[in-house]
């Protein structure tokens, strides 16, 4: 998603762009594609094929997620880039490091890397990593000398909506009542948090003129149970699908229950107050800077009645201060900086 909103800014500016990528359950091509870019699509792969070509790349903490070896990838990347030779190759994925990148680097004129786990080595001109509070320290290591650092929260890519809906949403935020209660974990959400949090809420004393809003994907596994769920709920709760103005609807929420990842960056973009669970050991760095800085709580899954009392300490103090502390991390303004850097690399 976050490439997808750099490559509809690129193109706003007159850029060719397409993407490669390969069909791994839960992708989003079909979406990217609606956006009316070209992908050229990788078969997916079981994980067999990486074995025979374990021995030619560096093994990874998150190789399997490549589905194929490093090498085998790079065999099956190389006739489209030779293909474009473009101007900037834009990778984004955590299997994927220097050894790639040097095997396909005749077919492209420079490179930009998205990360945010800093564990790996990239032979890149440019690095863009969004988590809050990273500092070059945790790259210079990992990357050429002459590399340019985007580090920071203010580099976050987000849609342009967010920057569109954040002054309306700060106003609203002046002297905070807890109405609307947003409850978004992502698109699959495999592991039914949502449902969870919904069975802690329900038991919770709650405003009464409480309305709650769910978000979902269409092939979230749990959506009929979560529905189910809501038709229980003692608070008017709906569940949305596919939604395609998450910045509208998280502007007009006075609270989020949500994950520890990249929708972090928006929240804090519209100032939206958050209670924040760690769903995958790579949010475990946004969700200890946020909760540091006094933008958003922590809670466990696994343990209600943290939920239930964190939800049920959101006094007017509380809501403002949070929304204080986030709408200061983010302007929105990430993908703004990120071109004016990539136009400046020569």
């Amino acid at each position: 998603m976050r490439c997808l909103s750099l490559a509809v800014a690129l193109r706003d500016e007159g850029a060719e762009v397409i993407f490669i990528s390969r069909e791994h359950s839960g992708n989003i091509n079909r979406l990217i594609e609606q956006k009316n870019f070209e992908v050229y699509k990788l078969s997916f792969s079981d994980g067999t094929e990486k074995l025979a070509g374990a021995v030619s790349g560096n093994k990874l903490l998150h190789s399997e997620w490549l589905g194929v070896s490093q090498h085998q990838d790079a065999l099956q990347c190389e006739p489209i880039l030779q293909q474009f030779n473009p101007d900037w190759l834009v990778v984004d994925h955590y299997a994927i490091d220097c050894y790639w990148q040097r095997l396909l680097r005749p077919h492209f004129q420079k490179l930009m890397v998205i990360d945010d786990l800093a564990d790996r080595h990239h032979d890149c001109n440019l690095l863009l990593d969004q988590t809050y509070r990273r500092k070059d320290t945790d790259y210079k290591p990992l990357v050429p000398a002459n590399a340019n650092l985007l580090l920071g929260a203010s580099y976050a890519l987000l849609r342009p909506e967010f920057a569109e809906w954040r002054d309306f949403s700060l106003k609203r935020r002046v002297n905070p009542i807890l109405k609307t209660l947003l409850i978004t974990m992502g698109g699959v959400d495999a592991d039914n948090v949502t449902g969870r949090v919904l069975v802690a809420l329900k038991d919770c004393i709650l405003p009464n003129d409480l309305k709650i809003t769910v978000v979902m994907g269409g092939a979230a596994p749990w959506l009929e149970q979560v529905r189910q769920l809501a038709g229980q709920m003692p608070y008017p709760t709906e569940v949305m699908v596919n939604v395609t103005n998450m910045a509208e609807i998280m502007a007009n929420s006075d609270l989020a229950i949500g994950a520890a990842g990249s929708t972090s960056w928006e929240r804090c973009c519209l100032g939206l107050p958050s209670l924040m669970v760690v769903l995958a050991e790579n949010q475990q760095t946004i969700a200890k800077g946020l909760q540091d800085q006094g933008a958003a709580n922590l809670f466990k899954i696994d343990c209600i009645k943290t939920l239930q009392s964190s939800v049920l300490a959101m006094t007017q103090n509380k809501l403002q201060h949070m929304s204080e502390a986030s709408r200061q991390i983010v302007d929105g303004l990430g993908i703004q900086r990120t071109l004016v850097n990539m136009l400046s690399v020569k």
